[in-house]
């Protein structure tokens, strides 16, 4: 058929033509087999080519032609129903130029309407300039009107909104301008809306959302601004391009089943949302030149049915790693001109398979240009906005942005200078009680400092490193190594034992230090069965979580099953997180700012272990005497659900398929874990160690209270070594955020990228008030005597 549409995205063409086929399709059976037309119509057709100066498509139309009857082609349909014209599609040739002076679109329109049972109406590339009239609305039967290419200009006529059967409105390359207009809301059988290239400005109206069968978003090339409403009510949409305007704020809110998403060449500023992660069905996405800042989903490069991918042009941080995974159908990644570190993934190195780029980085590699590590450090550290203020839906909001340029002296020393002005102006205004809203909307009424918003130096710092963990490749050991490296599993080599097996501390050859968890498996099963398994273990390698060097399989004789497999984690000898918070070891403890940094350090595992590997790890039951420190006071996760135990816990407890543990995963996601990681936040504020949930519930609500109260009573809340080396602001965030995290309901519960913005903005202003400078505490060495470690990886 001749109504067919050309994008560069083949998805996008592909879903956009094929609505536009079964459309025509549904309206070709219903209007039964073609007949003679009547003498009035035919010339009313007649008119139409005068009127049209006789394009080259129409020259076989003479006296006397048989319209309903003649063979249709790619340029030209008409389709008859009971004597009247039901289908008219003229497509001109490429670039026609507009039609003469004396033309008029008021009276082409006039004509049209003469045919008053058109139900598709199809006129591109024909010349037609000028206002569209309002006269359209008298074809109130018309489901298809695409008058794309011509020369149209003006805003649109309001009697389109009575066009109630319209189900396609396509307008693309012409020269409408103004809003797009209210009323389209009421069009509720549109199913493809597309507007590309013309002028419109203006926001999107709210109304879009009343359109619950659209299918067909395109508004690229425009000048709409603002944010973009919320269209996640819209469960139909598959594709949505919004490329080249000047879209701003937040990214947008959708539904999980878009096919394509073109978010180009706009001035968004915000994080990608994780939920981005479980659009399944998503085939081309396109982000590129934007301001996008924060982590980049690797979850991305999984998505089951991804072919393009394109982030160019923001400020996305994180790092790559060799061994992360590509869809196999993923045939374009542009990942250029980012903030992104590590090494690039080797499914991305294959250019015959894929077109992949990645110039203007901080990438180790030689093949495209890329920027010196401290390029990305730095430019990461200037992402920010200036304080303003913004009345908005009745409610006064005050952000801040703190942009550091460098990290030179002269940067830290101004960043001190813009916290002590705050500080003192604050000082002069009345106080007020704090609101009893949550952190996300304020983070503390002493300054109206928005926290989410601003951006922890050492966490960047750290992350940027990520790739530089120090730890050998993850390899297969053989069962020699394993029992040279733990003497036999002598008992001085035991750690202890837990519900999945036994750990043991072994040393190799070269004085490498490993911890090596021995699993017994009770069910005859062979080594291929548990590889799956292992691939998802060889993934665990994160500065965070006690990362996995390597496996070995003991097998039996007879049959080459399975009886035993040793996992190889790295060695954390410096003890528990606890011991260094409310274990007191001796009289050595961490520093608030610190305590700070292991918080951002936990948090990061969290992460890592929800969206950095494909399946993510939830509800990982963490405690924090399952948080190891190491010589460096870096804090690494050592218990994560790993699949392979809790398949082990399902066959010796002979629990079916689909345990508690499984269903909390599924329901809740990742709120399981925050609720676990805003215990041990608890304990980190407090200095108090916990023995049962009454006892946090209690502590929770002591912590609430002293919230609402003055500096000394908040204070009063915190674990006396570090009461008075903590900063009122940073200390009242970090309550905050404890007391969301404990919240009952896990919907309430804020997201790990929520937590971290929080955690990062209590580090900086921590960094900026100084206090743990001048406080008596010093930062804790490491210990004379090698000490017990700890370890319940699963």
């Amino acid at each position: 058929m001749s109504c067919v549409f050309y994008y560069r995205d083949r998805a996008m063409a592909k879903t956009l033509n094929g609505y536009l086929f079964l459309v025509l399709a549904i309206i070709l059976l219903s209007i039964g087999p073609t007949e003679q037309l009547q003498s009035s119509q035919a010339e009313t057709l007649r008119r139409i080519q005068y009127l049209l100066d006789n394009p080259p498509v129409l020259s076989g139309w003479k006296d006397g032609t048989d319209f309903c009857n003649t063979e249709p082609n790619s340029s030209l349909t008409i389709v008859c129903y009971e004597e009247s014209v039901t289908q008219l599609i003229i497509i001109g040739e490429n670039g026609a130029p507009a039609l003469p002076q004396n033309f008029s679109m008021d009276s082409f329109v006039t004509t049209l309407v003469k045919l008053p049972n058109l139900k598709v109406l199809t006129l591109v590339s024909l010349g037609l300039w000028g206002p569209l009239s309002g006269k359209i609305a008298r074809l109130s039967s018309l489901e298809i009107f695409n008058v794309s290419s011509n020369f149209l200009y003006g805003a649109l006529p309001h009697e389109l909104s009575f066009l109630k059967s319209l189900q396609t409105l396509i307008l693309d390359k012409n020269m409408f301008s103004g809003p797009l207009p209210d009323w389209t809301g009421k069009l509720l059988n549109l199913t493809v809306l597309s507007l590309r290239q013309n002028s419109f400005n203006g926001s999107l109206p709210d109304a879009l959302n009343n359109l619950e069968s659209l299918r067909v978003l395109s508004l690229s090339h425009n000048h709409f601004s603002d944010e973009v409403p919320d269209l996640s009510s819209l469960r139909n949409l598959q594709v949505l391009d919004l490329e080249d305007n000047a879209f701003e704020g937040q990214f947008p809110k959708l539904d999980n089943r878009l096919v394509t998403l073109i978010l180009s060449k706009n001035k968004f500023r915000s994080g990608i949302p994780s939920e981005l992660s479980s659009y399944y069905q998503l085939e081309h996405l396109d982000i590129s030149f934007n301001s996008f800042i924060g982590p980049f989903l690797h979850s991305l490069l999984v998505l089951p049915t991804i072919i393009y991918l394109n982030i160019a042009g923001n400020k996305l941080t994180g790092m790559l790693s060799e061994n992360q995974s590509c869809n196999d159908e993923l045939t374009f990644v542009d990942l250029s001109s980012n903030l992104l570190t590590g090494s690039l993934p080797d499914c991305l190195s294959d250019s015959k398979k894929r077109d992949v780029s990645y110039a203007k980085n901080c990438l180790a590699a030689e093949d495209q240009d890329q920027q010196p590590l401290s390029f990305c450090r730095n430019e990461a550290l200037a992402v920010g906005i200036v304080p303003g203020q913004k009345k908005r839906k009745q409610a006064t909001k005050t952000v801040l942005a703190l942009g550091i340029v460098g990290g030179t002296l002269g940067g830290i020393l101004l960043v001190g200078l813009i916290f002590l002005a705050i500080r003192r102006t604050n000082a002069r205004k009345p106080k007020k009680s704090p609101p009893t809203r949550l952190i996300t909307e304020n983070a503390s009424t002493g300054s109206g400092y928005t926290s989410k918003l601003f951006t922890d130096a050492r966490y960047i710092s750290q992350s940027m490193k990520l790739g530089a963990l120090g730890l050998p490749p993850y390899r297969t050991y053989s069962l020699e190594e394993i029992e040279e490296a733990t003497g036999n599993f002598d008992t001085s080599a035991f750690i202890g034992e837990g519900s999945h097996g036994q750990m043991y501390r072994g040393q190799l050859k070269n004085g490498s230090l490993l911890a090596i968890k021995c699993l017994k498996i009770k069910k005859s099963q062979s080594i291929q069965h548990f590889m799956h398994h292992i691939e998802l273990i060889s993934k665990l390698r994160h500065r965070h979580v006690v990362s996995a060097l390597g496996h070995c399989f003991e097998c039996y004789w007879d049959d080459s099953s399975v009886s035993r497999i040793f996992l190889v984690f790295e060695y954390v000898p410096n003890g528990t997180l606890r011991s260094w918070i409310s274990g007191r070891r001796g009289r050595q403890s961490l520093t608030w700012s610190q305590r700070i940094g292991a918080t951002i350090g936990v948090a990061k595992g969290i992460q890592f272990l929800h969206t950095g590997i494909v399946p993510g790890l939830y509800s990982n039951n963490l405690k924090i005497t399952d948080i190891l420190v190491d010589q460096n006071l870096v804090a690494k996760i050592s218990s994560y659900s790993l699949p392979l135990l809790a398949e082990m816990v399902k066959e010796g407890s002979k629990m079916p398929s689909g345990g508690s543990k499984e269903i909390i995963a599924r329901t809740n996601q990742d709120k399981t874990d925050i609720y676990d990681f805003g215990v041990i936040l608890l304990e980190i504020i407090s200095g108090r160690p916990f023995k049962s949930n009454s006892e946090v519930d209690v502590v929770k609500d002591q912590l609430q209270s002293s919230m609402m109260g003055d500096d000394t009573t908040r204070r009063s809340s915190v674990d006396s070594s570090v009461r008075r080396a903590c900063s009122d602001q940073s200390l009242r965030t970090m309550m905050e955020i404890c007391v969301r995290c404990l919240n009952k309901e896990p919907t309430d519960r804020p997201s790990i990228e929520d937590v971290l913005w929080n955690l990062q903005f209590a580090a900086q202003v921590q960094d900026a008030w100084r206090g743990d400078s001048q406080s008596s505490e010093g930062s804790p060495t490491s210990p004379s005597r090698q000490p017990s470690l700890h370890f319940s990886i699963g």
